[in-house]
């Protein structure tokens, strides 16, 4: 089973966005070495801790400082885009990088509604992304010499589009295309079982993909010891505390008190939204880990980690690693 990291660039307490694009430079060259098969990263705006907002331009930057490993969007957000824009930008990072683009596909907005004003975009609330997404298909599909408008570059490159989403909408529009599913199980599970169940039921067959292709989104904090795991974990916990209580910022130091910080009942409703997650020391993720996919069954996992230190996120991305391939191993045998 291939295992992928999605990245959000994320802006550390004490550091700016110069320092979140180096690191997730670094990252994606050891994530190659390591053996992970994809390196997204997801477009979200005004948010002061996260540095990917130009998605397709770091995108080209990831490829360019890497060799092998699939690189992609997990994804674009594609109600702030014209399709004839984002079939542009991802069939010219597709000619670059032949083989190694990929483009997942939200219809959030990746932001408030100030941002999708400020974006110039429809506000439908997403009501036309079917739409959208069957336009772009067209686009990087086979070339149409006839067509009145055609993506020059990006006609006949076939990058892999992929539906991402955290709700059975989602699911039914993948499956009815016939194309990959990503949910957003890192901080929205409550549909997942629901959603998957759906989407493998109801699959067409398409020219880009012949049977389902479901891609699970994991949460990773890896450490030496379950108790330095959960301490790392805590920089998510009180940023999501944060977000959800409308004061974003940039990504906070772990503390060793999370209830200290946010308050007990804040807490459970987090923990709740990041409950597939694994943390801890190596033999713990790897139970853990083991345990997702018994349950869920993916095709392809994902795995997520908003570390304040960047050698502890290194590092939790390598025990992953190690683990994940030891237990492909095991499954092989």
């Amino acid at each position: 089973m291939r295992y992928s990291v999605l990245d959000l660039a994320p802006v550390p307490e004490g550091h700016d966005a110069a320092t979140a694009i180096g690191n997730t430079v670094d990252l994606a060259r050891h994530a190659e070495g390591w053996g992970y098969y994809r390196y997204w990263l997801a477009e979200h705006h005004n948010m002061p801790g996260i540095a990917s907002a130009a998605t397709a331009i770091l995108i080209g930057h990831v490829a360019n400082a890497t060799r092998t490993i699939r690189v992609g969007a997990g994804g674009v957000m594609l109600p702030n885009h014209a399709p004839l824009s984002i079939a542009e930008q991802f069939g010219t990072l597709a000619t670059i990088f032949p083989g190694r683009i990929d483009l997942g596909l939200g219809r959030a907005p990746g932001g408030d509604m100030a941002v999708a004003r400020a974006l110039r975009r429809s506000m439908d609330q997403g009501e036309g992304f079917p739409n959208d997404v069957v336009e772009l298909m067209t686009y990087v599909g086979p070339p149409r010499p006839e067509a009145p408008v055609r993506a020059l570059p990006g006609e006949g490159t076939h990058v892999p589009i992929w539906i991402l989403g955290s709700s059975l909408y989602g699911a039914q529009l993948a499956a009815h295309l016939g194309l990959p599913y990503a949910f957003a199980s890192h901080f929205a599970p409550a549909a997942l079982e629901q959603a998957v169940h759906l989407y493998r039921r109801d699959f067409r067959p398409s020219p880009q993909l012949e049977r389902p292709h479901f891609m699970l989104a994991v949460n990773v904090f890896a450490a030496d010891t379950d108790e330095e795991g959960a301490y790392l974990r805590s920089t998510m916990q009180l940023a999501f505390a944060r977000l959800r209580l409308g004061r974003p910022g940039k990504l906070p130091r772990p503390v060793r008190e999370v209830d200290a910080e946010i308050g007990p009942q804040v807490r459970a409703a987090v923990d709740e939204a990041l409950r597939i997650t694994a943390v801890g020391s190596p033999e713990t993720v790897e139970r853990q880990l083991a345990a997702l996919i018994e349950t869920y069954a993916p095709d392809e996992l994902i795995l997520t980690g908003q570390i304040h230190d960047h050698q502890a996120r290194l590092k939790s991305f390598r025990i992953a690693a190690e683990v994940l391939a030891q237990l492909r191993e095991s499954a092989a045998a």
